[in-house]
């Protein structure tokens, strides 16, 4: 049995959507990141003696995650804690078309792009050279939420 015959077993209401069909945009994007973070960004900062004000980015990018954030939190409570039925404890994956499982799996999958959004956070730290921040922790959480999620979110939304 290979990888490829697993493809197909997944949730078809992500068939289609962009980064859902095939993880080997995930794995470029993450491994893309790793060279960046591990290797290039911090060769190519060590040889400025600044790091770039980013103050206004940083501003604009917080705001929008904050937004972005509430936005999923409230979608992820309306579509299961708040009359979807769901509990504390483990729930079956529901697999219908019903509006409120397609709600369920539509936020999975904006959560998924938002852990691609936020691998932005370590190009911040070390475009303004705050190199202790970039810790082993933070590239590795960081480098597997993408991946997780994708398979979440392609199977089990």
């Amino acid at each position: 049995m290979q990888f490829t015959d697993f493809l197909p077993k997944g949730d078809p209401r992500v068939d289609g959507w962009p980064l859902m069909d095939n993880p080997l945009p995930t794995f470029i994007i993450v491994c893309a990141y790793l060279v960046i973070v591990v290797w290039w960004g911090q060769k190519f900062m060590a040889r400025r003696p600044n790091g770039f004000s980013l103050r206004p980015i940083l501003l604009a990018y917080n705001f929008f995650m904050v937004l972005f954030s509430g936005w999923l939190w409230y979608e992820f409570c309306a579509s299961g804690w708040f009359g979807g039925g769901y509990t504390l404890g483990c729930q079956p994956v529901d697999r219908s078309r019903r509006p409120r499982a397609y709600r369920m799996v539509r936020v999975c999958y904006f959560f998924f792009i938002s852990k691609l959004i936020e691998l932005l956070d370590t190009a911040f730290f070390i475009a303004r050279r705050k190199f202790d921040q970039v810790s082993f922790l933070h590239v590795f959480h960081h480098g597997i939420m993408p991946v997780s999620w994708w398979f979440g979110v392609k199977y089990v939304p």
